[in-house]
C-alpha cells in the first residue's frame, strides 16, 4: 500500500482544515495516509514515505510560521529524489507576497530532488468548499501516482 505523509502548520484551523480534506483525497485513493502538524514530525519522516504533500500559512510578508520553521531547516541536506511531493497552504493577498511559504517549501521540496505532481493549492483565509475538493483531488492525485510507482 502507498504511504502519503501530510504535514501541516496551521495558526487558525485554516490549513489544518485543508490538509485533513487532502488526507482524506489520498485515503480515498488507496493510500496509507499519516498527517500531523510540523512541531509534531521529524523531516527525516519524509524518507519513510512515497508521497509527501507538506502545507504552511504565510506569516507577514512571505515569511514561513515560527513553528514550521524548524521542520523546514530540518530539510537540509534529505535527499527525496522519486518522491511524489505537493504544497499547499493559506495567506492573505493584502500582502505584498501572497502565499510566500508555500513556494519557499516548493523550493525546497525541488533543491532536495523531489518531483513536484500536483499543482500547489493556495487560498485566502479559509478554504472554500470548491478549494477543499481540490485538495481532495490533490490527495487522490498523489496517492494514485505513489500506488503506479510504490
Amino acid at each position: 500500500m502507498p504511504k502519503v505523509l501530510v504535514v501541516y502548520a496551521s495558526m487558525t484551523g485554516n490549513t489544518e482544515e485543508m490538509a485533513e480534506a487532502i488526507a482524506a483525497g489520498a485515503a480515498e485513493a488507496g493510500a496509507e495516509v499519516v498527517s500531523k502538524e510540523a512541531f509534531d514530525a521529524s523531516a527525516t519522516e519524509l524518507l519513510e514515505y512515497d508521497g509527501i504533500i507538506i502545507g504552511a500559512y504565510t506569516w507577514g510578508d512571505g515569511e514561513l510560521p515560527d513553528e514550521f520553521i524548524d521542520f523546514f531547516e530540518e530539510m537540509e541536506g534529505l535527499d527525496l529524489t522519486g518522491k511524489k511531493a505537493a504544497v499547499f497552504g493559506s495567506g492573505d493577498t493584502s500582502y505584498p507576497i501572497y502565499c510566500g511559504a508555500v513556494d519557499t517549501i516548493e523550493e525546497k521540496l525541488k533543491e532536495l530532488g523531489a518531483d513536484i505532481a500536483a499543482e500547489s493549492i493556495k487560498f485566502e483565509y479559509n478554504p472554500s468548499n470548491e478549494e477543499l475538493e481540490a485538495g481532495k483531488s490533490v490527495g487522490r492525485q498523489i496517492a494514485g501516482l505513489v500506488a503506479v510507482v510504490g
